[in-house]
């Protein structure tokens, strides 16, 4: 049973989501809600200090308490929007109170080293934890390997840039990838191959090729849950590209940062068949933790220890103390383990929702990809529809989707992909929008304009 004061947070947080309290609403004076509620100013008092704890609020002496946000959130969202663009997890989800009291153990166990740099590539303590924390993923390596750096996506930027031991110098990447991978070979004006990633995966006679013909110093593949498809590979399939890589000299960038949340038991990565250094392994804690806190980790070749060090730190000296001394602390409670265990479980019922809507809401001539894992998944349009205009077309319906034109490489462009993630998405929205997806499609097809 709530108590009083719990009764008044209860209350001020529905009129926060609902839009009675919007972002910067000065709050009601501790003396008007007491009137309103019929209890005393001390619980008031109690309930609004409690808020301001979990940064719903903040006081201003003198002043009052003021509602924290922005004011555009509720102007850009809302509450009939069902937001398939959006990838990052699950709000609801996350671990925000108990991530707090790491943080507050980190500052305690760590004060000293905050206020002084601290080792490249990471907190030694944290290292050697997630060296063990690895094995669960059957990823075998010791902690003098391991990097800790500002999310996947930093060590991926750096990989680019570095020499490999093979001397070799162009990139091959799945075809379409991530908007952030793109960007890191892009803005440098690297030598990149692609390789079609289909509903199917990719053609493995057609990488035996590019690896044979083309000086491949890394081939760069998302193995599970695909951003943007979603597609995950079997045992065989990664078997076979690590023969491949070692055939030809290749060295592989393995992206699993949704392991995790892989619930297949002998699913293994790419890295159990080869732990030599021929791959690099990646991962982050974004998808799964807090993205603000940017955490990820890479696994590195000896030989490339040194080189990487030296990036690590021209690039931010180190990775910040206080944020790697609550994941080790995280990590070592046993609530990281006991967290992804409740995420496995939502985020598989959401993707079997998806996969079962598209099955009866998508007109023939569209396919699909991926779902698995309740983040990634794409649809491919019918025709020669272009995913620019159908994605404009929904937004007037409330449905938001990512047109993945720029997830490709220029030589490789496709433009009637769209990429969807319910990750964000109500299960009860799931059906409903993929249902406005497929009435959208029918609707441009039959106007038969707005085609490539």
């Amino acid at each position: 049973m709530l108590t009083k004061y719990g009764e008044i947070i209860k209350e001020i947080n529905m009129r926060i989501e609902d839009g009675r309290l919007p972002p910067g609403e000065r709050l009601p004076s501790v003396r008007a809600f007491s009137k309103e509620f019929q209890c005393s100013i001390n619980s008031i008092i109690k309930a609004y200090a409690e808020l301001e704890k979990e940064h719903k609020v903040y006081a201003v002496p003198k002043v009052g308490y003021f509602v924290v946000g922005s004011t555009s959130a509720h102007d850009e969202n809302p509450f009939d929007l069902i937001n398939f663009s959006s990838a990052g997890p699950d709000r609801s989800k996350m671990p925000y109170r108990d991530y707090q009291h790491c943080m507050n153990q980190a500052i305690e166990l760590y004060k000293e080293e905050m206020f002084q740099y601290s080792e490249p590539l990471g907190l030694l303590t944290l290292r050697h934890r997630l060296s063990k924390q690895l094995q669960d993923l059957q990823v075998f390596a010791p902690s003098e390997r391991i990097a800790v750096v500002s999310g996947s996506q930093q060590a991926l930027d750096l990989l680019v840039s570095l020499p490999f031991p093979n001397g070799k110098e162009e990139i091959c990447v799945e075809q379409p990838t991530h908007f952030s991978f793109i960007e890191s070979i892009s803005s440098r004006a690297l030598k990149a191959v692609g390789i079609e990633m289909t509903d199917r995966g990719i053609d493995l006679d057609n990488l035996e090729a590019i690896f044979r013909d083309r000086s491949i110093k890394f081939f760069y593949t998302v193995s599970r849950f695909q951003n943007p498809t979603g597609y995950s590979y079997s045992n065989y399939e990664k078997k076979r590209l690590v023969e491949l890589a070692q055939k030809y000299d290749v060295y592989i960038i393995e992206d699993d940062y949704m392991g995790d949340l892989d619930t297949r038991r002998k699913a293994d990565p790419m890295f159990a068949y080869d732990p030599s250094g021929r791959i690099i392994y990646t991962k982050s804690f974004s998808k799964v933790l807090l993205p603000g806190l940017r955490l990820g980790a890479v696994v590195l070749p000896n030989a490339m220890v040194e080189d990487f060090t030296k990036a690590k730190f021209a690039a931010d000296v180190h990775t910040p103390v206080l944020t790697q001394g609550a994941l080790e602390i995280y990590l070592e409670s046993g609530m990281y383990n006991a967290h992804i265990q409740k995420l496995r479980k939502q985020y598989n019922k959401k993707g079997s929702i998806l996969k079962q809507a598209y099955l009866e809401h998508l007109p023939q001539g569209a396919s699909f990809s991926g779902g698995e894992s309740g983040f990634y998944s794409m649809i491919t349009l019918p025709g020669r529809m272009k995913a620019e205009y159908l994605a404009q077309h929904l937004k007037k319906r409330n449905v938001l989707v990512q047109d993945a034109t720029n997830m490709y490489l220029p030589p490789y462009r496709k433009e009637n992909r769209i990429r969807l993630s319910v990750s964000q998405v109500e299960d009860q929205q799931i059906g409903l929008g993929v249902k406005k997806i497929g009435e959208g499609i029918q609707e441009l097809f039959l106007r038969k304009i707005n085609f490539i």
